[in-house]
């Protein structure tokens, strides 16, 4: 198979092709070996294929003594990520002060990889370190004055919360949180929150595209275009979204996204992006000081002092291995682990599943509660006694387990899960 080949078969039309050669043998072999398999065929189809995903799992290099089901925090990336990685490093540390700069001009590579995957113009793409950084940077940035008010929900990251709270303390900004149910009595509901909640002093909505805690995907263009007809910018976080599950810029039609490439994405630890509609950079004042000459320049974004290029140089090959699947498979499969523990332990009428079955709504993140179990002691148990990793929750309004899969997760391994759930149930914990 050549690498035309692997570009239709493999679904990574859009791979650059000054990307490829920087495929080991070991990380490239493995995608190449499932391109036969995938022509022709659904990603619903190919779902439950474990021969196509044990070639896609068989990539990466993690410790099968433990099921890390918290990928929802940070992933691990692919061996072909990890060489690249300590490629790049490696080629830095001969002469940090010179092939720091070498191979920093490769950044705009990256850039224009992100922003075709994302679908927006280069010009409006920032390289960040995380999500929270991205979303601070709106959220510090923005000219607001005291009485303004912000809506968002009280299911939003917590560190996005400090941080209007903190604008709150210091400029006077008025944060309104919005409770809403898990999942949703419908999808809409999820619109008529904010609609109803909008007052003509209300001037940023800040809501995220999936949930962290339920994975609840909300209605992120209804959202948007309301606010955008009253006048209000609207900040996106969408920390979960991006490589999770397909879907573009013009899907969304927000005025700021931020998200993290560590987690869905596969890329290294302490990789994110910024976007920002073009004509808005100029009113955005950047965390970092930038001189006046890049008002209008979505790198001013990124003016943060030394920092680690071979980091964000890697992004690269996390791109080209997720194009490589497809986002399409990708968020099949995902569903596809996630409704084989949730469908088995929702048969138990102890147990709640508090993610929505509409595949509109959710996609890879479950979250379960089992009736008189106590959510830390729960996760304790499956830590100590079968060595997974799940997130214990607790809301105001519920608590229970947040499990997060990934593509390397296999079925064995749900099934470990489920039944380890179940031992609890039957035995305590």
């Amino acid at each position: 198979m050549n690498r035309r080949t692997f570009m239709q078969s493999a679904g990574g039309v859009a791979v650059a092709a000054a990307a490829l050669p920087t495929f080991r043998e070991g990380g490239l072999s493995r995608i190449l070996a499932t391109g036969a398999q995938a022509a022709g065929r659904s990603p619903e189809s190919l779902a439950a294929d474990e021969d196509y995903w044990f070639e896609i799992q068989s990539a990466f290099n993690t410790d099968r003594s433990m099921i890390n089901f918290n990928n929802g925090t940070v992933s691990p990336s692919p061996q072909v990520v990890e060489e690249a990685l300590r490629r790049y490093y490696e080629f830095v540390n001969l002469s940090p002060a010179h092939n720091q700069g070498v191979i920093g001009a490769q950044l705009e590579t990256i850039r224009t990889r992100l922003a075709a995957n994302f679908g927006c113009d280069p010009e409006e793409m920032a390289i960040t370190r995380n999500t929270s950084e991205s979303l601070e940077i709106c959220q510090l940035g923005l000219d607001l004055k005291s009485g303004d008010e912000i809506l968002t929900t009280d299911q939003d990251y917590p560190r996005m919360l400090t941080t209007w709270l903190q604008r709150q303390r210091r400029d006077g900004v008025v944060l309104k949180t919005i409770p809403f149910d898990v999942p949703p009595r419908d999808w809409d509901d999820l619109y008529e929150i904010f609609e109803k909640a909008v007052t003509p002093r209300t001037k940023v909505i800040h809501f995220s595209h999936i949930t962290f805690f339920t994975g609840q995907i909300f209605p992120v263009k209804k959202i948007c275009q309301m606010a955008r007809s009253r006048g209000i910018q609207t900040i996106v976080d969408g920390a979960h979204a991006f490589a999770h599950f397909p879907y573009k810029r013009d899907d969304l039609d927000c005025d700021y996204y931020g998200t993290s490439l560590h987690k869905w994405l596969l890329a290294p630890h302490g990789t994110g992006f910024l976007y920002v509609r073009k004509e808005r950079i100029p009113s955005v004042w950047p965390l970092m000081a930038a001189p006046a000459e890049m008002d209008n320049n979505i790198r001013k974004f990124e003016e943060i002092g030394t920092h680690p290029i071979p980091v964000q140089i890697a992004i690269s090959e996390a791109v080209t291995f997720h194009e490589g699947i497809g986002v399409e498979r990708k968020a099949a499969r995902l569903r596809y682990l996630r409704d084989r523990w949730a469908n088995r332990l929702a048969e138990n009428p102890r147990v709640k599943i508090l993610h929505s079955p509409d595949p509109r709504q959710s996609c890879g993140i479950g979250f379960v509660s089992v009736e008189g179990l106590d959510v830390g002691k729960l996760a304790t148990f499956l830590w100590d006694k079968h060595r997974i990793i799940v997130v214990p929750m607790t809301h105001t309004k519920f608590s229970g387990l947040r499990v997060t899969p990934n593509i390397y997760s296999t079925v064995q391994e749900i099934d470990t899960f489920s039944a380890a759930v179940e031992e609890a149930m039957k035995s305590g914990v």
